[in-house]
């Protein structure tokens, strides 16, 4: 049976505001990585004209989700298969194996983080 692993670089909580990137930079069904200045991770995509924050690291082996397959608004990741929603971070393989979702806003162009 597979457990889920804690992630040690999932961005701490701090009601913070990054803005990380202009709406032009992220296409229609692509990601990016952010890495914020504590070497933590946050996965950015852009999934059916929205955008979506994620901790950027599978709780299986820990691959990066940001360069894993995206279906709709389904992350999907590359290793093994599990599968995540990017609108509540639920995990569709392991429900107890959920990520953390992040807030993000778009303010003039430019895309905001809330960590």
């Amino acid at each position: 049976m597979s457990k889920c692993k804690d992630n040690p670089r999932k961005p701490k909580r701090q009601n913070k505001v990054l803005t990380v990137a202009r709406v032009d930079a992220i296409p229609e069904g692509r990601s990016a990585t952010v890495q914020l200045n504590d070497g933590s991770e946050i996965a950015l995509f852009k999934a059916q004209g929205k955008f979506y924050a994620i901790e950027n690291f599978c709780p299986h082996k820990g691959v990066p989700l940001a360069d894993s397959r995206l279906y709709g608004s389904i992350v999907e990741c590359d290793w093994h298969g599990w599968q995540f929603d990017l609108r509540s971070g639920k995990c569709l393989t392991k429900p107890k194996c959920s990520i953390e979702t992040y807030e993000v806003r778009i303010e003039d162009g430019w895309i905001k983080i809330v960590v």
